[in-house]
């Protein structure tokens, strides 16, 4: 019997407990314990609420031009603006300006602060709430990041040559599918 107790004290506290210290970017789903982030809602954590006015803005703008394009979220995401590059990588992410963790969450780094780039990521959720989180992996490149910086509006007319040539072949297949039919026949995909 106390061998069962141990075992169950193991699986419940001990194995998420090192999970949560092993594979950062798990922190996604509770910002507000990575030091020095605030949870103002269940959709807005901020490193800096001085910045809040600022992050408010960009996500309000985001969501609206991410459910006109895409359709209504089934949950908006939640999205942790970091003010520091040493927020971000808290979270186990580096390179990116920002990163989407499925339907968990938005980590944004201080080099992240664009609506382009929050639309790019909110269209990687909505890719997630469809999909579903594992599909999602499976998907080719060309649909989840062709989408994504097509559907983003990012402003760069030329992106590196990997991505700009996902973006164009999205769009192409766009084109001929017809922007009413995204879902379903990206599902096929």
């Amino acid at each position: 019997m106390k061998k069962l107790f141990l075992a169950l004290v193991c699986i419940t506290l001990i194995i998420p407990i090192a999970a949560w210290a092993m594979y950062k970017p798990m922190r996604v789903l509770a910002p507000y314990w990575v030091d020095g982030v605030m949870c103002v809602s269940s959709e807005i954590c901020i490193e800096n609420k001085s910045q809040l006015k600022k992050a408010k803005g960009l996500y309000e703008e985001a969501l609206y031009d991410v459910s006109n394009i895409v359709g209504a979220f089934h949950k908006n995401p939640r999205v942790t603006f970091c003010s520091t590059e040493e927020c971000y990588r808290s979270f186990g992410f580096k390179k990116a300006s920002a990163t989407n963790v499925g339907t968990s969450g938005i980590v944004v780094s201080p080099r992240g602060w664009t609506v382009s780039y929050l639309r790019h990521e909110m269209i990687h959720h909505r890719q997630s709430e469809e999909f579903g989180v594992l599909s999602s992996l499976f998907k080719p490149e060309w649909l989840i990041e062709g989408m994504a910086y097509s559907l983003s509006s990012d402003p760069r007319k030329q992106l590196s040559e990997r991505w700009q040539k996902a973006r164009e072949k999205f769009d192409a297949w766009l084109k001929s599918v017809g922007r009413d039919n995204l879902w379903k026949e990206a599902k096929k995909i």
